[in-house]
């Protein structure tokens, strides 16, 4: 057997049998919901991303935090708004100054879609330039800025919900869109989580 095959299965093994362990360490804060969370777990160990279609207040923000922290990955939660731009998720170049040339120069600053883990908060509440924005950052882990492409940190997850279209002030979130979810899932029925108190 191909020695690169055989370190592979290793790490498969190795992977599969810390599972049990991260979903107990998450059940310390999350209780029920299971399916959710084999479902989320699965999507990010699969290198994909999820939409959570439905109402809130059923413990996003809190499985997608505490899945990170299980791992120790970076988690950043974006809102998005009407009035959100591109800049305001990929980052924006800012003019810095080298004190001892007195050179002056654009330095990209990062923003919140630079994480490993993303929540991303009822995403057809933001106009399409910035929903766009977002789903290349999905589709290519790159962003592209001034002509400049950025690569994301891996790995990289993004959760997204989307809030029910009987809602005001929402702008269209394309079908076609949907392709890039690894799962999609349709929320407002299932029990909402708890968090236990120590």
């Amino acid at each position: 057997m191909d020695k690169n095959l055989m370190a592979a299965e290793q790490e498969i093994k190795k992977l599969t049998d810390k599972l049990p362990l991260l979903k107990k360490e998450i059940g310390k804060v999350i209780v029920g919901q299971e399916e959710t969370i084999e479902h989320m777990l699965i999507t990010f160990l699969a290198g994909g991303h999820a939409l959570l279609e439905g109402v809130p207040g059923l413990a996003k923000t809190l499985l997608i935090k505490t899945i990170s922290q299980a791992i120790d990955l970076k988690f950043n939660r974006i809102q998005f708004t009407p009035d959100l731009m591109p800049s305001d998720i990929v980052g924006t170049e800012i003019l810095e100054e080298d004190h001892t040339t007195g050179n002056k120069f654009f330095k990209f600053n990062k923003g919140p879609i630079f994480a490993n883990i993303v929540l991303a908060d009822e995403i057809n509440r933001t106009p399409p330039k910035t929903q766009a924005a977002l789903l290349e950052a999905m589709q290519e882990f790159e962003v592209t800025y001034s002509g400049k492409t950025y690569e994301m940190d891996r790995p990289f997850f993004i959760r997204l919900r989307k809030t029910p279209l009987s809602n005001r002030g929402h702008f269209l979130y394309r079908r076609r869109s949907r392709t890039v979810f690894f799962f999609i899932s349709k929320s407002g029925t299932q029990p909402q989580a708890k968090k236990k108190s120590f």
